[in-house]
């Protein structure tokens, strides 16, 4: 393939030094040369209210554009009160919307999760899972990304402090890599 394929990576946590961002800065630099990645923004955008519609705020249109252009998602979750974040829930529902105009349908996404705490952040995954089935993605299944200790796995350098952790990581990053070329979208 020449043009590598165009991989958005969404944060969601939007504390500036957040573990979250630290793991996705840390994952980006692991990827095949057949992928491009971009961390998107998603802190401008105002809570999903359908009344809204009639005039799209100028930060939804722009969030729908670059995703209808990219070729996969990457999502990067924390995990608040055993669930997605509302910045990142909230994202998924301006993209999602109007019904016929879904953003995210079709494109291949994966998920990694994470928390400071051992449970590694697995009440975000799965409800996040259940809400990209709901709008059409399709999924990556294995293998998972879900860590835990996260406070302790990416050093202030941007390096992962265990190389075992590091493997894991690169290898979670070539099967989306995988997964996007048997699972491509249909660019625009």
């Amino acid at each position: 393939m020449d043009t590598p394929f165009d991989v958005v990576a969404l944060v969601g946590s939007l504390r500036r030094e957040s573990f979250t961002r630290h793991l996705a800065e840390a994952l980006i630099p692991l990827a095949p040369p057949s992928l491009r990645f971009e961390i998107v923004p998603i802190g401008e955008l105002s809570l999903y209210n359908q009344d809204d519609e009639a005039a799209p705020p100028e930060p939804w249109q722009r969030f729908r554009q670059r995703i209808r252009r990219c070729d996969a998602v990457l999502f990067a979750t924390a995990e608040y009160n055993r669930s997605i974040p509302a910045c990142l829930k909230n994202a998924v529902d301006v993209g999602s919307r109007p019904y016929a105009a879904n953003v995210w349908a079709g494109k291949p996404a994966a998920v990694a999760s994470m928390s400071p705490g051992a449970l590694a952040g697995l009440g975000a995954h799965h409800h996040l899972r259940q809400c990209l089935v709901a709008v059409g993605m399709a999924t990556m299944a294995q293998p998972e990304a879900c860590f835990g200790h996260v406070d302790r796995m990416v050093a202030a350098s941007g390096e992962f402090a265990d190389g075992g952790q590091r493997e894991y990581c690169a290898g979670f990053v070539r099967a989306f890599a995988e997964w996007i070329h048997r699972n491509p979208s249909h660019r625009p």
